[in-house]
């Protein structure tokens, strides 16, 4: 079997997972933040946990770049920016601005790292070695444009609202308030809603089938927990804004 087919092979359960996944967090929610439950074996600090796990990514597309013929490429470069602004955040700047953190089971550190890797080669693989080799022309063509659009206004929305929930405790508080401002206004999950612009605009500026596989794969993880997460807020708060839907403005 060639190194092609694997990789396509690959791509192809990725968007299987993706589908499995989506219907599988409706019957079970992962057991992390307020749903961290017994039975899930060992637990290690949640802040270490998205540490870890997290910064998989952001070294698996380095990777792959660095041994790539493209490092000098503008192309290339915008995409690992791209990249890395999202992780690099994601793995060492979000984990220690969280108040209040909880343990996390080891279990879903290890799936996440196995994703990250699984998810971040596929992307890199694509973008550096094996995919289209893209010119400068590419940074003209209108999907780059507005996927970069839709991908610098998504880390917006999803930083504004994690800022949001940040100020929500005072240091050594646990519990949870009712977030407001932003587009907390219209959405219990905003920070989910950003990513999925994010993760869509990516998928559509690289323009390739492993882009689309992970903005799937987002909204697959992302949608099931925002439901569940909205309908949380909605028992615990009996005062809950009627009005907010869960992830898509006026829609649901």
């Amino acid at each position: 079997m060639t190194q092609y087919s694997v990789d396509q092979i690959a791509l192809f359960l990725l968007f299987a997972a993706a589908a499995v996944i989506f219907v599988a967090l409706f019957f079970i929610t992962a057991p992390y933040g307020r749903y961290l439950r017994r039975g899930w074996g060992p637990s290690i600090s949640s802040t270490l946990g998205w540490v870890i796990m997290e910064s998989v990514a952001a070294i698996t597309i380095f990777a792959v770049f660095f041994l790539s013929d493209r490092t000098a490429q503008p192309v290339a470069i915008v995409f690992l920016i791209m990249w890395q602004a999202h992780y690099l955040y994601r793995s060492y700047i979000f984990p220690f601005r969280r108040k209040g953190a909880r343990s996390m089971p080891v279990a879903v550190v290890v799936m996440g790292m196995f994703f990250n890797l699984w998810n971040g080669y596929l992307n890199g693989n694509e973008l550096f070695l094996n995919g289209v080799d893209r010119g400068i022309e590419w940074c003209c063509d209108p999907r780059f444009i507005i996927g970069l659009a839709l991908f610098v206004t998504g880390a917006g929305i999803n930083h504004q609202s994690d800022s949001i929930l940040f100020k929500l405790r005072a240091p050594g508080e646990t519990g949870y308030k009712i977030p407001n401002g932003g587009l907390y206004r219209y959405v219990s999950m905003p920070n989910y809603l950003g990513e999925l612009v994010e993760w869509c605009g990516w998928a559509l500026a690289t323009w390739t089938l492993a882009g689309l596989a992970f903005a799937l794969f987002t909204a697959a993880n992302l949608v099931p927990r925002a439901l569940a997460n909205h309908r949380w807020y909605k028992e615990q708060f009996p005062d809950y804004p009627k009005e907010r839907k869960a992830i898509i403005p006026f829609v649901f």
